[in-house]
């Protein structure tokens, strides 16, 4: 009986083609193949669509995976990618799609592209011939058709209204069978689909245009404009051009009247201009930015003035419960800020607030916290010095526990008092390790957007403002006011309030990791 040497046989054998580093190379190059097939299909996809930057934005984030994913020389850098991917899709692409939204027309009036525009004035239409009267059916393969009475010139059947409602018209073609179609939907069910119905063009056999004309009728239309060179549109019914206006974003007719819709044009740093020189925008633009800051610092302020004194107090030797104390202080902190916010607008209401009753009891005065500027104001600092002081409390609770309890025994051998405790040796001692946190803190505040919009809309208005502005908002909820709220939704002047914001906010960031000694 011969003894086999197992390794050497396995060694030989043909399967050693098959080997373990053979088959994680092929499962290798499968995924990396499947991958970038999936990506470039949403590439191509997202190119069909118009969306540019998008796509761009894929074809960056796959070539840089396909890169440090099969390059020797990066494959330390496969480890910290996804962090890397992430960015790029969620922090630097929304910031420099932002900025460059600032540099065009893109608005509410604004939000098409040329060629949509342009496809938009092609398909409308005019009443110009007879109306005929149409049935809806549903066929045995669930697909709607329309069915179009002619009277003597025949019955007419559309194909499936499936598909894109943009495209050309669907061409009719004579019935080959009366009731081929089987029965005709209730009036109900037309009536349900009616927007559906209007955005489709038929085109009869001998090339007459058809649209809906009420519920049991279609009509004979005509092209409104016909496309002339350069892009310019002729009315067919007035002969009046219409003159594709490129600066700003508009078709133009002959009495310089804008036709909507409009489509997005470079605009150059005409935002940028408009916020810092136009008067109506300037004027508001500064003095929300003066109060933004003045909000945030004051708010850093008070919450820390208050926050020090009561970890101070938890300090004291002579006061029993902290446990309890402690708990009752942090609290505001627990509780979700919405809420909060939502109670205190309840408790400042003029009329009913428990806030005004009791100082119309005491002093018989009912301030109006809703209407005036400075009362407004006031009250915004008054509710988020409560939310924050928590946040302090516990930052000074923990830096107070590490300042030797020696310094505070000398000082009180040669006479100093508690006010001098504070001044020459607490604060000192804790104002530098402080100094990130507290930018950090006026960073945040700087952008509280929920606290303005729960608590005051922005309001009360600034007089003689053009764009939506309150003498409470602050820049970030200026500028939603401005892109979302009201009748302006400029976003291209929002994204340009946007941009200074983040230069703002990023040398605030700057200057946090400079005091924090950190190495950029």
């Amino acid at each position: 009986m011969s003894v086999v040497n197992l390794p050497a046989a396995v060694a030989s054998s043909p399967m050693k083609l098959f080997s373990l580093p053979s088959l994680r190379a092929g499962l290798r190059w499968s995924l990396w193949g499947l991958f970038n097939a999936l990506a470039l299909y949403l590439v191509l996809a997202l190119y069909a669509q118009q969306q540019l930057a998008f796509a761009l934005l894929g074809l960056v984030v796959t070539g840089i995976a396909s890169y440090v994913f099969i390059s020797r020389r990066a494959y330390a850098h496969r480890y910290i990618y996804p962090a890397l991917a992430g960015m790029l899709v969620f922090v630097i692409f929304p910031l420099l799609y932002t900025v460059g939204i600032g540099f065009t027309n893109y608005s509410g009036s604004n939000l098409l592209s040329f060629e949509q525009v342009q496809r938009y004035h092609l398909r409308q239409t005019y009443l110009a011939g007879e109306r005929y009267g149409f049935s809806l059916h549903r066929g045995e393969d669930e697909e709607l058709r329309l069915r179009v009475d002619k009277g003597e010139r025949g019955v007419f059947v559309s194909p499936p209204l499936t598909g894109d409602a943009a495209g050309e018209p669907l061409a009719l073609r004579a019935e080959r069978e009366p009731g081929e179609l089987g029965e005709a939907l209730a009036l109900r069910e037309v009536i349900q689909r009616r927007a559906e119905l209007e955005q489709w063009v038929l085109r009869s056999t001998d090339g007459e245009l058809l649209r809906l004309f009420g519920l049991r009728e279609v009509a004979a239309v005509k092209p409104l404009y016909r496309l002339l060179e350069g892009g310019d549109l002729l009315n067919t019914r007035s002969n009046e051009r219409l003159v594709a206006d490129h600066g700003i974003g508009f078709y133009v007719d002959s009495h310089g009247n804008k036709v909507a819709p409009g489509f997005t044009v470079f605009a150059g740093t005409s935002n940028f201009t408009r916020v810092l020189t136009d008067p109506s925008i300037r004027g508001p633009f500064l003095e929300i930015f003066v109060w933004t800051v003045a909000f945030a610092g004051l708010t850093v302020l008070f919450t820390l003035a208050v926050g020090l004194v009561l970890a101070s107090l938890l300090q004291w030797d002579l006061v029993r419960g902290k446990a309890f104390y402690r708990l009752m202080l942090i609290l505001p902190y627990a509780v979700p800020a919405f809420i909060s916010i939502l109670v205190f607008r309840g408790l400042f209401n003029q009329n009913f607030g428990e806030i005004n009753l009791l100082l119309n009891g005491l002093f018989g005065m009912r301030p109006d916290w809703f209407s005036d500027p400075t009362l407004a104001r006031s009250m915004i600092l008054i509710v988020n010095t409560w939310l924050g002081y928590p946040y302090m409390l516990l930052l000074c609770m923990g830096l107070l526990q590490a300042i030797p309890r020696d310094l505070y025994e000398a000082s009180a051998m040669d006479g100093a008092t508690p006010l001098d405790n504070l001044l020459k040796i607490t604060l000192p001692l804790l104002i530098k390790p402080l100094a990130p946190l507290l930018i950090a803190s006026f960073a945040f505040n700087f952008n509280n957007f929920v606290l303005i919009t729960l608590l005051t809309r922005g309001g009360p208005d600034i007089i003689g403002a053009t764009t939506p502005a309150g003498t409470t908002d602050l820049l970030v909820s200026y500028t939603y006011r401005i892109a979302f709220q009201d009748s302006g939704q400029n976003f291209a002047l929002a994204a340009a309030i946007a941009t200074l914001i983040f230069l703002v906010v990023g040398a605030l960031a700057w200057l946090n990791l400079k005091l924090s000694k950190v190495k950029v």
